[in-house]
């Protein structure tokens, strides 16, 4: 069982920056790890992976302002945004798979005022 604890959200002004961190129970030095978010009325949708490999993927609607990054030794996977803005308002999740299970932080809130 992995739970996984999301902080750093906020309030912040369109144009300025955040970073969000995940923290992980256990080791995870060979989980793929994920952000997704959710914005009111809207599905969850995929942000950002990290896969064991090092190899890192991000949504098209952020790239070049989103970057996902981890540090196995603290157990911790981090999203780092960068020119906020009004539309990147949502609730953001952290996630990983570990065999056919799939595990969910509670969430951290990301406001974008314009």
């Amino acid at each position: 069982q992995v739970q996984l604890v999301e902080s750093g959200g906020g309030l912040v002004q369109a144009g300025g920056s955040l970073r969000l961190s995940c923290a992980a129970s256990g080791s995870i030095f060979r989980l793929s790890m994920a952000w997704y978010r959710q914005a009111p009325g809207k599905q969850r949708e995929l942000v950002a992976v990290s896969d064991s490999g090092g190899s890192t993927i991000v949504a098209g609607s952020v790239k070049g302002r989103f970057t996902i990054s981890r540090d196995g030794a603290k157990n911790t996977v981090y999203l780092q945004m960068n020119s906020l803005k009004p539309e990147d308002t949502a609730v953001y999740f952290c996630y990983s798979r570990v065999g056919s299970d799939d595990y969910w932080g509670q969430g951290t809130q990301v406001t974008v005022s314009s």
